[in-house]
């Protein structure tokens, strides 16, 4: 995993970008099943075009660790139905308590966003082995294609057995416990896949943050610490043949733009989240809920085997961030934990599921040319502590 120096900030984001809206609109219709045949005839050379592209765009912005945008997936957790048995049970809602508490503003939080969520009624299974491996080669080829022009390091997400867990309920095992377990199990095999295939993993775990009011509302936060300590238990287990090098994992409390009142803080989480395996952590920084919580890290120490990748543009709004504002964020977390060890990142993904762009495509790529812009004047703020951040044409 390539890391930051004392000369320069990396840039990465959190996965998801964008798909054409060609594409969406297919994917969208496989999802409900209305999908003519020719449509699903066209579906991959359209997922492998889209992917060839997201990965030029990402190197012509100057992205250092892009991704396959997450083409290929009709959303970052729910994508897993497709490649495990076991889930044919009656589809459930997903309940979030903020949005709960303000009904009104729910339509425009979820606009667009379109998934469907069968319950787990039977035994989880990887039965995905051979899809994953065309996945996975197909981005290998893009890899290859774009060459150089396209961002030095590529990562793959993968949905983390907990997050799992909140959008596809448990209706076969006698308990989440073992619920977790059998999802660790079956999706271990696609965490060492991606990992085999030379690209670095990302562990999708909202389930960490977001779980506090999506899945265990009714808990105490010594409750909610109790839950999700063995969430990382069974992330942990899934990931114990990879090196900690090749994988980042996310935090996230929910991409959507809602009133994030029932958020849990993170100073209640960090001591569980930081013994999870993956070397580098990417955190929602950036957003009016959470842009405060640097602080936390003078009173909880990033433990020397660890990367902070703190989001410092909002994922959630079609403000593009001032170039200033983002190295003054990204200048924080350095004072704070070291420039060797921060990476700049974004909140969350930008199209966490194929319909669903709380950002127009077109703002997400300009947000990202000012991430790298904000990056490059923190580097130089921090290399010549004379600069004044603010001083720039």
């Amino acid at each position: 995993m390539r890391t930051s120096s004392p000369g320069e900030i990396l840039t990465t984001h959190t996965g998801s970008l964008p798909r054409p809206p060609e594409l969406a609109e297919a994917m969208v219709a496989r999802e409900n099943g209305t999908a003519d045949t020719a449509t699903l005839e066209a579906l991959p050379d359209m997922v492998r075009a889209a992917t060839t592209e997201v990965l030029r765009q990402q190197g012509a912005t100057g992205i250092d660790v892009g991704s396959d945008g997450e083409q290929g997936k009709i959303g970052y957790s729910t994508y897993v139905k497709e490649r495990l048995s076991g889930f044919d049970g009656e589809a459930g809602a997903l309940s979030l308590a903020d949005l709960d508490d303000y009904p009104e503003i729910t339509e425009q939080a979820l606009a667009g966003l379109v998934t469907a969520t069968p319950a787990c009624s039977g035994p989880v299974r990887y039965t995905g082995a051979d899809a994953l491996a065309a996945e996975l080669n197909d981005l290998r080829a893009a890899v290859d294609t774009v060459g150089t022009a396209g961002p030095a390091e590529v990562v793959v997400p993968a949905a983390s057995p907990g997050v799992i867990s909140i959008f596809l309920a448990n209706q076969h095992y006698a308990s989440h416990e073992d619920y977790l377990g059998a999802l660790a199990d079956a999706m271990r095999t696609e965490y060492e896949a991606i990992v085999d295939a030379g690209f670095l993993l990302q562990i999708d775990c909202p389930d960490l943050a977001m779980g506090r009011h999506a899945q265990h509302t009714d808990a105490n936060v010594d409750g909610f610490r109790r839950a999700i300590a063995g969430h990382v238990e069974a992330l942990n287990a899934a990931t114990a043949n990879i090196d900690p090098d090749r994988m980042r994992m996310h935090l996230c409390w929910g991409n959507y733009e809602g009133p994030h009142h029932r958020d849990v803080d993170l100073a209640d989480i960090i001591d569980i989240v930081l013994p999870a395996r993956p070397r580098a952590l990417l955190m929602e920084a950036a957003n009016p809920r959470h842009a405060h919580e640097w602080q936390i890290f003078a009173d909880h120490p990033l433990p020397d085997d660890k990367i902070l990748v703190p989001g410092v543009i909002d994922t959630c709004t079609n403000y593009i961030e001032h170039p200033d504002l983002i190295a003054e964020r990204l200048t924080r977390y350095a004072h704070t934990v070291g420039v060797e060890r921060v990476i700049a990142g974004t909140d969350c993904g930008f199209s966490t599921f194929a319909s669903f762009t709380p950002v127009r495509p077109r703002i997400a790529w300009a947000k990202l040319a000012s991430l790298v812009e904000g990056a490059r004047r923190a580097s130089e703020s921090l290399r010549s502590p004379a600069t004044t951040i603010g001083a720039h044409a």
